[in-house]
């Protein structure tokens, strides 16, 4: 009886564990072929993932045998940029300054001046007015996006695909090519209107190329090359500041 009061809880894919005062998500992936460990800059946790739920107990215990590792890597992560006046977040790569509108209007973008920078004006108290902001940017982004996408499907002689932008964590686009004529379906995350305008415009040309090759064979990589030229500095960019990125608006 005792024994049995103090079981412990079976664990389960997609529990939040903690490990040195960090959080760890406890994932399977039936592809995987050992237990591991990976930051999700995103969500701002450690995933740690096993090949079978029947591991899920070994991969929380290897979490904790790597206390060090998780704490520094979760530690040196940016700290989140969230939306309120005053912050200034960038805005295809030239800085934005937020402010609070005196009155209920919809959200403004002024653009910038020899004297200031661009400012985007929104109303509302704390969250209300960050959920205006994030609007704001996700209009801007989809309008953005929307127009060098045309430009990429033109020059593929492909008809526009159907746009959508989307708050993604773990990819910055996805395409569906189009079936028997119909246009293809192509989504974007919102944070690429924080980027340089060649890095969004890299991330259209890529997805675009998906139009005519949903994959990533060397066909694929010589549209993208044909779309936007050599693209392994805006690979870079997005490597290097994609933790940054999903911090602002957190």
């Amino acid at each position: 009886m005792f024994d049995s009061l103090k079981r412990k809880p079976k664990l389960a894919a997609g529990d939040l564990i903690e490990v040195a005062g960090r959080p760890v998500r406890l994932a399977v992936h039936a592809r995987a072929r050992r237990v591991s460990l990976r930051l999700d800059t995103a969500r701002r946790e450690v995933v740690a993932t096993a090949p079978s739920a029947r591991r899920l107990a070994e991969a929380a215990a290897f979490a904790q045998s790597r206390r060090e590792w998780i704490a520094a890597r979760l530690d040196g992560l940016p700290q989140p940029l969230g939306f309120a006046p005053g912050a200034m977040v960038p805005l295809l790569g030239a800085h934005c300054r937020l402010e609070r509108a005196a009155m209920r209007i919809k959200p403004r973008l002024i653009p910038a001046t020899d004297e200031e920078p661009a400012r985007l004006l929104a109303y509302g108290q704390d969250e209300a007015y960050a959920r205006a902001v994030e609007r704001a940017l996700r209009a801007q982004a989809l309008s953005h996006l929307t127009e060098r996408t045309a430009v990429h499907a033109a020059a593929l002689a492909q008809p526009l695909p159907t746009i959508a932008i989307m708050d993604a964590r773990a990819r910055w686009g996805s395409c569906r090519p189009g079936l028997k004529g119909a246009p293809g379906q192509i989504r974007y995350a919102w944070r690429l209107i924080l980027t340089p305008p060649d890095v969004a415009d890299y991330v259209a040309a890529h997805e675009c190329a998906h139009l005519l090759e949903p994959n990533h064979g060397p066909r694929f990589w010589a549209l993208v090359r044909e779309l936007y030229g050599e693209h392994a500095e805006a690979q870079g960019w997005l490597k290097a500041h994609g933790a940054r990125l999903h911090a602002v608006g957190r």
